[in-house]
């Protein structure tokens, strides 16, 4: 892995372009179709050899508070609501003004892919994700961020943008406080360097680089790494060699209920449509209800770093809107059973303390461990997945301002570098704790959106 160095501009440049993106996922693709929308020439770079990234590993779905969608499902939603849950789901370690910026623009990038680009978002409207207070999260039909990435790369190919894959960010030239440019490796080791006016950073966080996880994040090393291989983390590497600011480098969104060995994403709607997580012996080990980010340390912190994820066929059917739940039913990760003895005897486990452990389940009350039960019980046919927990993403990063520049250590914008996605500081607090569902792509396509239109603000 090389590791990226900043240099002094050359001379002249093999290409010069108004706009580089470096990253073609969500944040880089529509930093792309804003930037082009607002009658900017663009190109955007890619290490893959086919735009994926983070997004393409994730189920897809981007909350907002307000959408049209939302208000033609009888959902009343706002952005002032988005931002209170936010803030308390990260016990108020975000900056405010960067919630705010999120809350209140994410409702108009939803709206303007779908009536603009015709993206066929629609509104998860029959389970509850922890910490939203309203039904928010827009999503395309399969629940997959591989249609997502797809349907985005669709659009801006379609719009005549150029993206080209296989060439990896290597050297940001800088220089009097400014961008110049980058150069780029590509697949046949020859570097090409490009010049450019504006640069946005949408390359994502540093998940990959397990030398960052180490020193920032160290609780969650073990962990199986479930993002993109590609997050190496060039931007904070790059921030530190120009003087740019970084904020909450320790926060993280985990994922406890990864199947194992199978590598596949199960939704959290079956715990939080009323299953529960059991350790090998059987026995429940925390307050699942926290969320599924808090649940990665929690599943770890159990024998052989494991534990089972119980639910009934009522939430299977709920969780088969997820293209990554049907695949994980398809690959045999999700085990069915028509009792509890059978069930505990194709998971492994000690069939009594199961049985014990659904039986005692609260029925409309509240467990030792604080989780609230609504009145409906888990019943027969039961289903069973063992699970591990995983790191999904980073979410600390570059500081930016209500444009998303990158602000410098000095608290002054650098005036043409632009950072978005995982290459941003986004809110979820300091730690793992702090992830609200949809985080993630929340901070991809509003900062991308904000970032590729350009307009400078200095508030």
């Amino acid at each position: 892995m090389t590791t990226p160095r900043v240099e002094t501009p050359p001379r002249s440049f093999d290409l010069e372009i108004e706009v580089l993106i470096i990253g073609a996922g969500a944040c880089g693709l529509i930093a792309a179709l804003s930037a082009h929308e607002s009658g900017q020439d663009v190109l955007v770079i890619e290490a893959d050899a086919l735009p994926s990234g983070s997004t393409a590993l994730s189920a897809g779905l981007i909350p907002a508070a307000g959408t049209k969608l939302q208000q033609a499902a009888g959902i009343a939603d706002s952005p002032a609501q988005f931002a209170t849950d936010i803030q308390a789901k990260a016990h108020g370690e975000n900056d405010q003004g960067l919630v705010d910026l999120m809350a209140q623009n994410a409702a108009d990038v939803i709206d303007w892919l779908t009536e603009t680009h015709g993206l066929p978002f629609s509104v998860v409207d029959d389970f509850d994700y922890p910490g939203h207070s309203s039904r928010r999260m827009h999503g395309l039909p399969t629940r997959a961020g591989s249609e997502l990435i797809d349907a985005l790369r669709s659009t801006a190919e379609h719009a005549g943008i150029d993206i080209i894959c296989e060439r990896r960010a290597e050297t940001l030239y800088f220089a009097d406080g400014s961008v110049h440019g980058i150069a780029a490796r590509r697949p046949d080791g020859g570097v090409e360097t490009i010049g450019c006016k504006r640069l946005i950073l949408a390359c994502n966080g540093f998940g990959g680089n397990r030398a960052l996880v180490a020193q920032h994040m160290p609780e969650i090393e073990s962990g199986l790494w479930f993002g993109h291989d590609g997050n190496r983390g060039e931007a904070v590497l790059w921030a530190d060699e120009i003087g740019a600011a970084t904020q909450h480098l320790g926060a993280y969104q985990g994922h406890g209920n990864v199947a194992h060995p199978h590598g596949i994403l199960i939704t959290w709607a079956t715990i939080t449509e009323g299953g529960v997580q059991v350790n090998s012996a059987g026995k429940r080990f925390w307050n699942e209800a926290q969320g599924y980010s808090e649940a990665a340390r929690a599943v770890l912190s159990q024998p052989g770093g494991e534990a089972f994820a119980i639910f009934d066929t009522r939430i299977a059917d709920i969780a088969r809107q997820f293209e990554d739940f049907k695949r994980a039913e398809a690959q045999g990760a999700v085990k069915i059973a028509t009792t509890l003895d059978e069930l505990a005897k194709a998971l492994g486990l000690p069939a009594n303390p199961l049985k014990e452990t659904i039986d005692t389940l609260p029925t409309g009350g509240t467990d030792g461990f604080g989780r609230s039960f609504g009145t409906t019980r888990l019943a027969p046919p039961y289903c069973g997945v063992r699970v591990t927990g995983a790191l999904f993403h980073t979410q600390g990063g570059l500081r930016i301002d209500n444009s998303a520049r990158v602000i410098a250590c000095n608290g002054l914008p650098i005036p043409n570098l632009f950072a978005g996605g995982g290459a941003a500081c986004g809110v979820s607090g300091r730690g793992d704790s702090g992830y609200l569902s949809g985080n993630g792509l929340l901070a991809a396509a509003v900062l991308g959106r904000i970032a590729g239109n350009g307009n400078v603000s200095d508030k």
